[in-house]
């Protein structure tokens, strides 16, 4: 990731409109800014939520609130609580996540 030609400026998260996106089950609300080619949201996962793919973007993911449940295609699962983050290049390693309570994510890609 390469940040270049973004003035300071900041942003009130309350004030950025909320899109829907439905889950394989539940509800992801998105608060999204982008800045060239880097998206940054807000998200928050309704509880029970499921994500209704697998994903192969690479992300920086902070658990801001409740917890989130990851799966990796080969197996693997990590469960994130506020203060921990996550990080996936590109196409590095597919992953899929659930909510069963809930959560409230800062992501970057």
């Amino acid at each position: 990731m390469r940040m270049q030609d973004i003035a300071f400026g900041t942003t009130d998260w309350n004030q950025i409109e909320r899109t829907e996106h439905k889950g394989e089950v539940g509800m992801a609300l998105w608060r999204t800014r982008v800045f060239g080619d880097i998206r940054v949201r807000v998200v928050e996962y309704s509880a029970g939520y499921v994500a209704d793919h697998w994903c192969e973007k690479g992300h920086i993911l902070y658990c801001m609130e409740g917890e989130l449940h990851t799966e990796l295609s080969d197996g693997r699962s990590f469960v994130l609580t506020p203060g921990m983050s996550y990080q996936v290049a590109d196409g590095a390693e597919s992953h899929r996540s659930r909510a069963p309570a809930g959560a409230k994510l800062f992501i970057v890609d």
